[in-house]
């Protein structure tokens, strides 16, 4: 049961990291229509920004994220206002290969900004543990799940309690209804694209933070975000929620039980059984479990 236990703390955490990240895509889905692969790259620049300030600058680490964050934010909005935005109309194709090459783009600068070396992020948790009914529980992954949970909660009090959010909705029903009733669509999409700058900036700082250290292989984290938002739906909060902890859990849960019970698999099966409960969940829901089914008349 102890094994259990440690193993589902463990896909919590994980699950948290992949929720900031998978949360991101939705919102930039649900506003524009368009699936932005530039979530990884938006991940490493505020990682490195992190990594940067505190550890080689000697900047104190709060001060460190907030700066962090706000640079990733300033650069989402420009991608959108300088890249993106000048392309809606195009078929979107093409805006998702423009936010892949972006992604390519930036991954590429950070690269060799940052070298080769493993890097720390600097943060306030180090290795610190809590040991709850033989539980070993690290601080960093409390932190990961308080600070998945809290950033949950302000999304959906931001899409309910406040017009931009409000606004945001009636984008994402229908824009050109939005439009003609005043709403302004462009400011939309950049504060979409600003939101989801700001979460990769946190699950960048906490996908670098512990004995894993950040480095180029990070963003390997993001990639594994993409059957989370596949398997919750394109356009549906609620749905990265729950995908994130279906994903996160069976990805733990695998690492701690596969060796034993399935050798033959390999060592790093879980890596791979994100997208083998992508593929099972495509196979019975093609929408997601709470994605918008679409319905073409011709």
């Amino acid at each position: 049961m102890t094994v259990f236990l440690q193993s589902t703390v463990e896909g919590l955490s994980l699950a948290a990291v992949y929720l900031l990240l998978a949360m991101g895509f939705v919102i930039i889905y649900k506003a524009t229509k368009v699936f932005s692969f530039s979530q990884p790259a938006l991940m490493m620049v505020g990682g490195y920004l992190v990594s940067e300030l505190a550890t080689r600058r000697g900047m104190p680490f709060w001060a460190a994220l907030l700066t962090a964050v706000t640079a990733t934010v300033l650069i989402a909005g420009a991608i959108e206002r300088l890249a993106v935005r000048p392309l809606l109309g195009k078929p979107i194709f093409a805006v998702a290969i423009l936010t892949l090459g972006i992604d390519i783009a930036l991954r590429v600068v950070v690269t060799s900004l940052m070298g080769p070396a493993l890097r720390s992020m600097g943060d306030p948790w180090g290795f610190t543990n809590s040991t709850v009914a033989g539980v070993v529980v690290q601080h960093r992954s409390l932190a990961m799940i308080a600070a998945a949970a809290l950033v949950t909660i302000l999304v959906f009090a931001f899409f309910l309690r406040t017009r931009l959010g409000l606004a945001m909705r009636a984008t994402a029903i229908d824009q050109e209804a939005a439009l003609a009733q005043g709403v302004r669509v462009g400011r939309v999409f950049a504060v979409a694209w600003m939101m989801a700058g700001a979460m990769a900036a946190i699950a960048g700082m906490f996908a670098g933070s512990g004995l894993g250290g950040f480095s180029n292989a990070t963003a390997s984290v993001a990639f594994k975000a993409l059957p989370v938002v596949v398997v919750g739906g394109l356009d549906s909060i609620r749905g990265a929620l729950i995908g994130a902890l279906v994903v996160g859990l069976a990805e733990a849960w695998a690492a701690t039980y596969q060796p034993g019970l399935a050798p033959f698999l390999g060592a790093n099966f879980s890596q791979v059984v994100p997208f083998l409960v992508m593929v099972a969940v495509l196979m019975i829901k093609p929408y997601g479990l709470y994605g918008t089914a679409e319905v073409e008349r011709v």
